[in-house]
């Protein structure tokens, strides 16, 4: 499971709020501690999965760091239009919910999926079976890279949207589905909340294109 206790001492509730809210603006740098804006970049601690903040310069010195402890997060996603799946591939994944990351781990040594819930990220205990596959079919997943980055597969109300994105964007999708989830379906919110979420990744992802995702509706 990914931690988000945060090192100054935030619960993983808390940690997912920071994420979601686009971080307040006392936020300091977990290593120099000098103030941060509301954008700035996230280390992930490899061994733990935990998210750190940190101001540019503390942040490029983990730049291109392939086995240390900690490793800076990508900025940016990459969307996937082409990506090659059917539905029988998807539903070998196993996965619950039409919402989920994929992502390798370097301690692990393997491929894990993770889904948000209400209860925040859960991870899929099932054995992912197309997954070699879907990387044969599609070489973009060839190159994420191993902790920092995930596939995030947005299949939510007839979507089909695929990223190679940074791994704190998927930890601020499962934030948002745990602040905003209400009763057995979510709720009208949490689904406004995820809607607004790939609007603005497909806007900024690189690859992007408008046929990339369509305008969905929730029940």
């Amino acid at each position: 499971m990914f931690s988000m206790r945060h090192p100054g001492g935030d619960s993983p509730v808390a940690a997912f709020k920071r994420l979601a809210r686009k971080e307040a603006p006392d936020e300091q740098c977990d290593f120099c501690s000098v103030p941060l804006g509301p954008v700035h970049r996230h280390l992930i601690e490899v061994a733990t999965r935990q998210i750190l903040c940190t101001c540019d310069a503390c942040g490029l010195r983990f730049e291109g760091v392939v086995a240390g402890r900690y490793k800076l997060i990508p900025r940016r996603a990459r969307a996937l239009p082409d990506f090659q799946i059917n539905d029988v591939q998807w539903a070998s994944l196993g996965l619950p919910i039409d919402l989920s990351f994929i992502s390798y781990s370097s301690p692990r040594q393997k491929v894990l999926a993770f889904y948000p819930s209400p209860g925040g990220v859960i991870e899929s205990l099932l054995p992912l079976n197309s997954w070699d596959q879907l990387v044969a079919d599609n070489p973009p997943l060839q190159k994420i890279e191993p902790d920092s980055e995930a596939f995030l597969a947005n299949r939510t109300g007839g979507a089909r949207e695929y990223y190679v994105a940074p791994i704190d964007s998927c930890f601020e999708l499962a934030g948002l589905v745990r602040m905003h989830w209400r009763g057995l379906a979510g709720g009208t919110a949490v689904w406004s909340e995820v809607t607004n979420f790939f609007a603005k990744l497909r806007s900024t992802a690189t690859g992007s294109r408008s046929a990339c995702g369509s305008e969905v509706t929730h029940a």
